[in-house]
């Protein structure tokens, strides 16, 4: 059976009828029967953000909502939210700290049925933090230390929808390239993803595709090589890197996670 398709998103998307990203989802989240989830554990306002995302999707059509209650690990074990959850036919995770998601729900009986319902089909996108946990592995902070200008990065575990991609989100807007680059060359068995506020990809098998206003990012260091890593004198890490490969996507265009290339429909560019 054909695994549901992932739609990442990198925060701050257009919340009305005429955003093409939620607009999609709703679309896709009619392909299989029953509800659509929302799963706001990230948020600290999971009231607030969830009534905003019942509003928006309704306006789009869907005509049956449900919001999962996971705000702990007792939460996430209980059977009244397994059962909801084999319902769905397709959820959302929304925006916050991706920190919450991965200790309220990776490795809960929840964590394992998501992926359970996933590999059957079901359609689970992701804003922001909702972005960040689809893969097996998240930054989970990042901080300029202003003592020896040294970016910190923290990372973490995410839910592994996507095993191999190292998702990052919020990417220009937020000056992010210095970290993905930098998560990616000590982790270079990862390909990262940025993503752009209002943007976003559709993951189906082993292609994504990028809808919305701004850009997605692939970094790939595959064949690259991290030449050397100095310690500062307060304990930061700089890096000399080279042969890492830059791609950029704009909405319409597709990449192929196999062969590591664009695509343009059906035909590879050169």
């Amino acid at each position: 059976m054909k695994t549901g398709d992932l739609l990442i998103i990198g925060g701050n998307e257009e919340k009305c009828k005429k955003g093409d990203i939620l607009a999609a989802f709703i679309k896709l989240s009619k392909k299989m029967p029953g509800p659509v989830g929302i799963l706001p554990a990230a948020s600290k306002i999971p009231e607030q953000v969830s009534s905003d995302y019942k509003k928006v999707f309704s306006s789009l059509g869907a005509e049956d909502l449900i919001v999962i209650d996971a705000s702990s690990k007792a939460k996430a074990e209980t059977q009244s939210t397994l059962d909801a959850v084999s319902e769905l036919s397709a959820l959302f995770i929304t925006g916050g700290d991706q920190k919450r998601l991965s200790d309220f729900i990776r490795g809960t009986s929840l964590h394992r049925l998501l992926t359970e319902r996933w590999r059957s089909g079901m359609l689970i996108g992701g804003t922001s933090a909702g972005a960040s946990i689809m893969g097996k592995t998240m930054i989970i902070y990042s901080e300029m230390k202003s003592n020896d200008d040294h970016l910190f990065i923290e990372m973490g575990k995410g839910f592994g929808f996507v095993d191999s991609l190292l998702i990052d989100q919020h990417f220009s807007q937020r000056g992010r390239f210095g970290r993905l680059i930098g998560a990616v060359a000590e982790n270079k068995e990862l390909m990262g993803i940025g993503i752009d506020e209002n943007t976003a990809i559709l993951v189906s098998e082993n292609k994504f595709k990028v809808i919305g206003e701004h850009q997605v990012f692939v970094i790939d260091g595959n064949s690259g090589t991290l030449v050397d890593s100095v310690k500062t004198e307060r304990g930061g890490e700089e890096m000399t890197i080279t042969d890492f490969k830059l791609h950029t996507l704009t909405s319409g265009y597709s990449f192929d996670l196999t062969s590591r290339k664009i695509l343009s429909g059906k035909e590879e560019l050169k």
